[in-house]
């Protein structure tokens, strides 16, 4: 009697799916830090010094280097290179070792320039969420309003298209000039960075919302209200957010060289002052600060992008 086999299904539930999606995040998890640790060996190997050699120069020679901080001695009295002192681009444990600092006191007030990193950060997301918000909330009422009138559509287009390309940087010197402050121009500046992708793209996301919703809309006799937050804000999230992603990311481009030019205490401020002060250590330092901070706050937004999506 012949024997037939069936293949039997192999069914996945909760569990394994989610078994899977973990492994899935181990093995990305994983190559991130595969990439980071073959980043920092080559950064390292680039940036790796030999050993001093004296020879060749004369005890002038190297008393000016050692006067000039360039050269020390070590305990033996031979020349070596003075750590304190990176001669060119310093390597990954210069850099470890200012990371080491700032945040081993990240919030420290010495003086009325001298505020830790955990302050300056502060100020920065302070300022970035500031203009960001506002410029949100005054771009979607301001898009919906023309994406829902044709006209206003056409009248308002040519110029939101004119305006949207100019850098927020180049507003800096007429807001500094309008508000006279520093502060309220560095939010200004991310205000502007904010504003143009997101009418643009709520204009547009409600101006192509399906006429079945809006029949329906019409058919369910819908007051403008119930329209507005039933039919066309959830028809048009989409496009919404997705200019508000555009946004978000000019927004944290403008705040940093905001600060830098108009000498407001945050990230940008640390770079700059950084950079004075001839201490590259700490001006990569800053920039790590800033693509860190950059990455939480998109990480945020995703997280929140997420929950006001809508789909088909």
């Amino acid at each position: 009697m012949a024997s037939t086999t069936a293949s039997t299904p192999v069914l996945v539930g909760p569990t394994g799916r989610w078994k899977g999606a973990l492994r899935g995040g181990r093995g990305a998890l994983l190559a991130t830090f595969v990439l980071a640790g073959l980043f920092v060996f080559i950064w390292w190997v680039a940036t790796r010094q030999a050993p001093f050699d004296p020879a060749g120069l004369s005890e002038d020679e190297l008393l000016s280097k050692e006067f000039t901080g360039e050269v020390v001695k070590d305990e033996s009295g031979n020349y070596i290179y003075n750590t304190e002192k990176t001669r060119g681009v310093p390597g990954p444990q210069q850099v470890a070792k200012k990371i080491w600092e700032e945040f081993s006191e990240p919030f420290h007030k010495k003086g009325t320039n001298d505020h830790g990193i955990g302050h300056l950060i502060r100020y920065t997301v302070s300022r970035f969420a500031a203009g960001f918000l506002a410029a949100s909330v005054v771009a979607v009422l301001f898009g919906v309003l023309i994406g829902m009138s044709p006209m206003l559509y056409r009248i308002f287009n040519p110029f939101i298209q004119i305006l949207k390309p100019i850098s927020p940087l180049a507003w800096m010197p007429l807001l500094l000039y309008t508000v006279q402050d520093p502060t309220w121009t560095a939010m200004l500046v991310v205000f502007m960075a904010s504003l143009w992708p997101t009418i643009a793209n709520t204009a547009f996301g409600v101006g192509n919302i399906r006429k079945d919703y809006l029949q329906v809309a019409s058919l369910l006799e819908l007051t403008w209200r119930e329209r507005l937050f039933r039919v066309v804000l959830p028809a048009a999230a989409p496009a919404i957010v997705a200019g508000l992603r555009i946004s978000f990311g000019s927004a944290l481009v403008a705040v940093v060289p905001a600060e830098m030019l108009l000498g407001e205490l945050g990230i940008g401020y640390l770079s700059w002052i950084e950079w004075n002060n001839l201490d590259i250590a700490g001006v990569i330092f800053a920039i790590f600060t800033v693509g860190l901070v950059g990455v939480l706050l998109d990480t945020g937004f995703t997280r929140v992008a997420r929950l006001v999506s809508y789909a088909d």
